[in-house]
């Protein structure tokens, strides 16, 4: 079932619900409006009545025969066409009536009869003839004594055939305004939901003609399906980056790895022309196959853990000595120097909460990155410094510096700069970012060409350690 339907439908019931509920509402006030308004007409006419024959000159005699003089003539003088009125004796017996009941008479059964001489009024209806009365019983009493009863009736078949007619009109309306609100609904759901339908309709070209560059009109109406676009268009755009990032990542990986194929293809072909015989010839062949092979092997790590890194990979976090890993990372860094001077500078004891092998990474990569771009009689100084928040780990190098235009770009994968004349992949730097971010930190840099550069990795200080 589409939305539109069931939007319709739902639209169509709660409609319906509310009609059908205020309907009956204002069916069942009206009903007891005019039904409380006749009891009140049928009580205040017996009471007068009452009043009236208890003013009379009433006899009981001592057999408890009651004579009432003349009280047919003022009987008359309360009834009207909707009003009837009998009195009945304390006996069950009929006294007097009014004229307009002619030979009818209210049906007294032994219920009134016992409710009434107890002194007590009772509302009754009663059938007359295939005519329903409302009939309103109340004793009438003379020195304190109950000598009978006034029984005032009004016909109420016609407000029962008025509340008839009300409630097929109110029942007709519900039935017109649930066809009308049908309709209503189902053009206003094709016109709210059109919007979603050109939106799909437009995804799905976009989709066909794989052109992630075109994006969805934005419409000025700011509502939620305007947000929609706008989040679409967000996606689109992240999915372009992302494809354009795989297409350049495989053009990448195809140019790392071809430089070292052939190398290795191009010295396994010396070894075949006779180089193999020749134990110098032989030897330098096989090493620079084996750099080849070594180079091929980092390139796969360091995109294997990338890859690990897109797919959510999880660290082993615990505390952390980070001027430990600081004091490893010196000690190897001496080791890989090339002849660049590596300088121990200011360190604080620091404890943070991390992988301590990722941070070593982390650390390595940001020193071979500096010995890497610092001539031999340079230096890289690497300083720890404990804030009161964070932990500031600076490698600072004097070397050829980064160009102001290639900084926003030197944490991308496979990003060299122009005039980068140093052999590389563009890897480490975006792994040390990528780990940083993990452990809730990054890496920011500063550089002035000529003049060397000054990366800077924050890390959050770990609160749970008291410090000397």
């Amino acid at each position: 079932m589409s939305i539109r339907t069931r939007l319709t439908l739902w639209y169509t019931f709660l409609l319906g619900t509310t009609l059908l509920l205020f309907s009956l509402a204002l069916y069942s006030v009206l009903r007891y409006s005019l039904h409380a308004q006749i009891d009140r007409t049928l009580s205040a006419q017996a009471q007068q009545v009452g009043k009236v024959i208890e003013s009379q000159q009433i006899y009981v005699s001592q057999d408890g025969t009651v004579d009432l003089p003349q009280f047919d003539v003022l009987l008359n003088v309360f009834a009207s066409p909707a009003i009837y009125i009998q009195v009945i004796a304390a006996d069950g017996q009929v006294v007097v009536t009014t004229r307009n009941l002619g030979k009818q008479r209210f049906p007294f059964d032994e219920n009134v009869l016992n409710t009434t001489m107890d002194g007590q009024s009772i509302y009754k209806t009663l059938q007359v003839d295939d005519t329903s009365f409302r009939v309103y019983s109340t004793p009438i009493f003379v020195h304190g004594q109950v000598i009978g009863v006034v029984q005032v009736g009004q016909a109420i078949e016609v407000i029962e055939d008025t509340l008839g007619q009300v409630f097929l009109f109110l029942m007709g309306g519900v039935a017109f305004c649930l066809i009308v609100g049908a309709l209503v609904g189902i053009f206003l759901a094709r016109q709210a939901l059109r919007p979603i339908e050109e939106i799909n309709n437009a995804v799905t070209k976009i989709v066909r003609g794989q052109d992630l560059k075109q994006r969805l009109p934005v419409s000025g109406t700011n509502d939620e399906l305007t947000r929609l676009t706008v989040t679409i268009n967000g996606m689109l755009e992240r999915l372009d980056n992302f494809f354009q990032a795989q297409v350049h990542l495989s053009a990448d990986i195809s140019h790392e790895l071809r430089t070292p194929l052939t190398a290795i293809r191009g010295n396994i072909d010396l070894l075949k022309r006779g180089a193999i015989d020749v134990p110098a010839e032989r030897a330098e062949t096989l090493t620079i196959v084996d750099g080849e092979l070594n180079r091929m092997s980092r390139l796969i790590a360091d995109l294997l853990l990338l890859s690990q890194a897109d797919a959510g990979l999880s660290l082993r976090m615990q505390t952390v000595e980070l001027d430990t890993v600081v004091l490893d990372v010196y000690r190897q860094a001496r080791i890989l120097a090339k002849g660049v001077n590596i300088q121990l500078g200011h360190e604080d004891q620091a404890m943070v909460q991390g992988d301590a092998d990722r941070l070593t990474q982390l650390l390595l990569n940001l020193v071979l990155n500096a010995i890497k771009h610092t001539p031999a009689d340079g230096f890289v100084r690497i300083s720890l410094y404990r804030d009161e928040k964070w932990v500031r780990v600076q490698v600072k190098d004097n070397g050829q510096g980064i160009a102001s235009s290639a900084l926003p770009y030197i944490f991308e994968r496979f990003y060299r700069g122009e005039d980068n004349q140093q052999k590389g992949m563009g890897l480490g730097l975006a792994i040390a970012q990528w780990i940083a971010k993990v452990h809730r930190g990054e890496i920011t840099v500063t550089s002035n060409p000529d003049h060397g550069s000054e990366f800077t990795l924050w890390l959050p200080l770990s609160t749970n350690i008291k410090y000397a």
